[in-house]
């Protein structure tokens, strides 16, 4: 008798088995999704007071406006995708816990809900967005237990990066621009030799090219999206507190670090080859910001798993 062969499963199939397990597996879905329809129906129809910005009262359709009018805030609508990739990849873990009713998580509810009425009363849509992730945690763990909740600290923490900046983030730009341009002139001058001077933001060299280290080239950006890396990496890959709150916290020195790089090279370029060279240099490499910083989360990432797997053999 020929033995029939079964067609391999693709990339899709999978998917979708997989899907299917999961939610044949959770409990009280109807009564979840149910409360989420009435949480997003209050911020869709009461959520958004600042109709000087945009006419709707929908907090979505504001938040829409945010993420794709502030140029530094575009990250933010990828933010809910990562978010349910994370917790997708932590389906089996999920799915073991046990469940049921919490009723303590109501408490993240009111706070949101607060936070909410709050933002609304004061025209501040960014609370607003806070309160609505919040009473979402909160939903969850009222629904599926307080075990749920421990277990989506982290993914669902990610959602500050939902806040937008907006003009808020002129506080954080402007010293980021005045740190980048002394420190890339103070390296030119004292290792590099190269005759260079700033006067505020303005980067001045005596072979008579002259740049302006810009907002855009502050390093905000690359802080903010180096900032979600580095919290994502640090949480996938270590256990310790400590190893994970310092891969958050490097973030701010290595975008610093990864800006002055690209700054310095640019200022050599234009004392070497002209004014256009080193224009040329900063349009067509900004990813070096985000490269070096990457570079460097990665040799640390990769000392501190060396240690972490050397200490029990050690012992």
């Amino acid at each position: 008798m020929a033995e029939t062969k079964t067609k391999p499963k693709n990339a899709l199939e999978t998917f979708r088995e997989d899907f299917l397990h999961v939610w044949r597996q959770l409990p009280d879905k109807a009564l979840f999704f149910a409360l989420l329809a009435i949480w997003c129906a209050l911020f869709h129809w009461r959520g958004n007071a600042m109709f000087g910005w945009v006419d709707t009262p929908s907090l979505f359709e504001w938040m829409y406006w945010a993420f794709t009018t502030w140029p530094d805030d575009g990250h933010c609508s990828l933010i809910p995708f990562v978010v349910l990739g994370l917790l997708w990849w932590k389906r089996e873990e999920l799915l073991n816990l046990p469940k049921g009713i919490w009723w303590p998580s109501l408490g993240f509810v009111v706070l949101g809900l607060l936070l909410h009425i709050l933002g609304y009363m004061i025209q501040q849509s960014r609370l607003s967005i806070v309160g609505f992730f919040i009473g979402l945690y909160g939903l969850t763990g009222l629904v599926w237990g307080k075990h749920w909740l421990r277990a989506t600290v982290f993914p669902m923490i990610l959602f500050v990066f939902c806040v937008p900046m907006g003009t808020l983030s002129d506080a954080i730009t402007v010293p980021l621009r005045m740190l980048v341009t002394k420190l890339s002139v103070g390296f030119s001058n004292g290792l590099l030799g190269i005759p260079v001077f700033h006067d505020g933001s303005r980067i001045t060299g005596d072979g008579g090219f002259q740049y302006d280290v810009a907002p855009a080239c502050s390093g905000i950006r690359s802080l903010i999206a180096l900032l979600a890396m580095t919290t994502i990496y640090g949480f996938l890959t270590f256990r310790p507190a400590w190893k994970r709150m310092l891969m958050v916290l490097v973030a701010a020195p290595l975008a610093v670090f990864g800006n002055v790089v690209r700054i310095t090279g640019v200022i050599v370029t234009g004392d070497a080859f002209g004014q256009h060279a080193g224009a040329l240099v900063e349009q067509k490499l900004g990813f070096v910001t985000f490269a070096v910083a990457i570079a460097c989360v990665l040799v640390l990432g990769h000392f501190l798993r060396d240690e972490e797997a050397q200490r029990p053999a050690a012992a």
